[in-house]
């Protein structure tokens, strides 16, 4: 199973006392059922998220979700609650290293869609660059509507 599907994202991200900083998204995108290795989730960048020309692939497993993003910025973050896991960020003025501590994490996807919510910390070069969470809903794409 492969279809279209309309994905909703909301980031909000936190820094000391900072006020947080929320980011909206709604999209169009790609679900594909996966059999037992979970879903597949996906969807092209675009300008509005500072990353056009990239592609976001979350990989949905039963006990770990990865981002993927593959164009102008390569990236890989492993989200496994109680698990800390370290990557590269590859941007176009030169690479980082990432760590990813995820909190809480949840995944309830079927072929008509669901939520996926996440709850980590994120380091840079081994400083903590902030606490994020996230909420993604995937809805199944209707017909357009004529008027």
């Amino acid at each position: 199973m492969d279809k279209s599907v309309i994905i909703s994202i909301r980031g909000v991200q936190t820094l000391n006392d900072d006020p947080p900083e929320v980011i909206e998204l709604v999209t169009e995108g790609r679900l594909m059922d996966c059999g037992d290795a979970g879903y597949t989730l996906s969807y092209q960048e675009s300008e509005i998220t500072g990353l056009e020309g990239t592609l976001t692939t979350f990989q949905v497993e039963p006990d770990c979700i990865t981002l993927m993003r593959m164009g102008e910025f390569n990236s890989q973050m492993v989200f496994q609650p109680g698990r800390r896991h370290f990557s590269m960020y590859d941007t176009p003025y030169g690479a980082l290293s990432i760590g990813v501590n995820t909190k809480k994490m949840r995944a309830d996807l079927d072929e008509n869609g669901g939520e996926i919510e996440i709850d980590y910390a994120i380091e840079i070069d081994h400083a903590v660059a902030g606490e994020n969470t996230f909420r993604i809903d995937v809805r199944e794409k209707g017909p357009a509507i004529r008027q």
